[in-house]
């Protein structure tokens, strides 16, 4: 067991908990001095299937998942089995026996905890949560006034009786985990740090809902999909401090229409949508691409085709962003890395799309958006709302053709000009033509914005060494995970060059890759779609690949040694 970074993995059944858990232990470890990192794995039911949760508890920040566990809490049989892969030798187990099948755990450490049997003396089976929570902030030394100050907090609304059954099921759990620590069955010395106590948890989707407010947006239309719903509901909650109006459509057709309405009355919208949903999406996209409208549309990947495997995570539609509608015309994608990414990138978007009235894409996934990091503050001092529309004047021609391709934006009813686009090739005042000059004018001004918006194009980070010899590429989600990997290896000739912005590719990408011996590509699907994308742009191809598409993230573990084979 590692005596700066612990690994605690729960594992039940959909509906037991599991996730109440995770967030208490979220909220309680941080106030005792400790850094966490949680990630979240579960099945597409509501009721059974086989779901964990990981919890890292360090002394140091973390924020990538792991294979090992130290601790596994199995809340049902067939819980050991579901995880079998990651349990090593000095796992230790701690459970009931009915959880837990002898064949399963020859040569393990099991200690029995009779879980039921103390929750039913509590109260009943829902208090089995806090014990275990208790449990393991009782091994960490946690706390307990604070614990227990937040606990009232945290059930104040469910009334006096609730509270007290809660803090004597986290009573009983805290004592049996200072128990097994001062008799030595578990041996847990992560040290504190008292800074941590003022840090945020926050997860992927609540640092996009946080971005997307302080990115001025007012709007937003979606149709639920999994895993992007998460951000609809968070903005609705949201929605009465900052004015926001939510809309639930009927469909995703409706969804991005609705959207690009709002845009053209002068609101800041956006949608957020999942592979099979942006599927229905796309006729809009194009309608964006023609018109000239600004949109925000967060695409949170999911394997597929199909509905594939709707709960679990994957970077599988990084060309499908990209080349998704009818016609040619230019969009940025932004893919964040980390819930400061979240944030910075969510509220740059919508400046981005106000700007140059383009499609902006933020591509996330399930594992970025479901996991909670530990951070301490948000950089507001960059947070700038830049609307861009103009006040129309009578001759206002919302097509103008422009030496950059930009044309001025009105607002119907803001000034005395007439805001007219149709879906049909236009003139320049937006009235619908057939006019070949004036088609391939309109093309090729539209086209123009390409060249114009990498003014404004975020550059890759480079992690590690300047004079590295070899060189990892990853994007979005894989950041931190990478990054871990590559100070566990210590390698004064290795370095990580990550893009939060995947289209358009940074021009210096090609000098990047030029001054290393070897490359090698780090992705979350099967075809390296980023590798390809970057040869066709540069003209490089990418010397290896590490590639996973079986809906779990990658483990810095797996990462560290698929680079030592590959680098050997």
């Amino acid at each position: 067991m590692n005596n700066n970074d612990l690994s605690i993995v729960l594992c039940g059944e959909a509906g037991q908990g599991i996730q109440t858990v995770e967030h208490l232990l979220g909220r309680l470890l941080p106030l005792s001095g400790y850094y966490i990192f949680s990630t979240s794995e579960f099945m597409s039911r509501i009721r059974g299937g086989f779901n964990s949760s990981e919890v890292r508890v360090a002394s140091t920040p973390v924020s990538a998942y792991l294979e090992r566990i130290d601790l596994l809490f199995p809340f049902f049989k067939g819980a050991i089995q579901h995880l079998q892969k990651r349990i090593a030798p000095d796992t230790i187990i701690l459970g009931e026996s009915i959880n837990i099948d002898p064949k399963e755990i020859d040569g393990h450490r099991i200690i029995d905890i009779p879980f039921s049997k103390l929750a039913s003396e509590v109260g009943g089976t829902l208090y089995l949560n806090i014990i275990a929570s208790g449990v393991i902030c009782g091994l960490l030394q946690a706390d307990l006034d604070a614990i227990n100050h937040y606990l009232t907090k945290f059930f104040a609304e469910k009334g006096q009786e609730i509270i007290t059954k809660n803090l004597e099921a986290m009573k009983i759990g805290y004592e049996l985990g200072v128990n097994l620590l001062n008799s030595g069955k578990i041996q847990t010395n992560i040290p504190k740090n008292s800074k941590v106590k003022d840090n945020f948890i926050i997860s992927g989707t609540e640092s996009i809902g946080l971005g997307v407010i302080a990115g001025g947006c007012n709007f937003i239309s979606s149709y639920p999909m999994s895993p992007s719903t998460g951000l609809l509901v968070f903005l609705s909650q949201q929605s009465n401090a900052f004015d926001i109006i939510a809309e639930q459509a009927e469909d995703e057709i409706s969804a991005i229409n609705m959207a690009l309405g709002a845009w053209y009355a002068g609101a800041r919208g956006m949608v957020t949508t999942s592979g099979g949903g942006f599927a229905l999406m796309v006729e809009g996209l194009s309608l964006a691409g023609v018109t000239e409208s600004p949109i925000v549309i967060h695409l949170a990947q999911r394997p597929g085709p199909g509905t594939g495997l709707p709960t679990r995570t994957e970077q599988a539609d990084l060309l499908f962003a990209l080349h998704a509608g009818h016609g040619e015309f230019p969009r940025i994608i932004l893919a964040p890395g980390s819930a400061e990414q979240g944030f910075s990138l969510a509220q740059k978007a919508f400046n981005l799309a106000d700007k140059y009235q383009v499609p902006v894409f933020l591509l996330t996934d399930q594992y970025f958006l479901d996991s909670n990091y530990s951070f301490s503050s948000l950089d507001l001092s960059a947070i700038k709302v830049e609307k861009q529309f103009i006040r129309t004047t009578p001759a206002y021609k919302r097509y103008q053709l422009t030496a950059s391709g930009l044309s001025p934006r009105g607002i119907p009813g803001y000034g005395e000009g007439l805001v007219t686009l149709d879906s049909d090739e236009h003139e320049e005042d937006g009235r619908i033509t057939e006019n070949h000059d004036v088609r391939i004018q309109m093309v090729n001004k539209r086209l123009k914005k390409l060249e114009l918006l990498k003014q404004d194009i975020i550059p890759p980070e480079l992690i590690g060494p300047e004079n590295y010899k070899n060189l990892i590429i990853c994007w979005g989600s894989t950041y931190h995970a990478v990054r871990e990997a590559l100070n566990t290896l210590k390698r004064d000739d290795l370095a990580v060059l990550h893009f939060k912005q995947v289209y358009p590719v940074h021009p210096l990408t090609a000098d990047y890759l030029k001054k290393a011996d070897k490359t090698i590509i780090l992705e979350g699907n099967a075809t390296a779609q980023f590798k390809q994308l970057i040869k066709l742009q540069t003209s490089i191809e990418i010397d290896d690949q590490i590639l996973k598409y079986n809906g779990q993230p990658f483990s810095v573990e797996e990462i560290i040694k698929k680079l030592k084979e590959l680098l050997s």
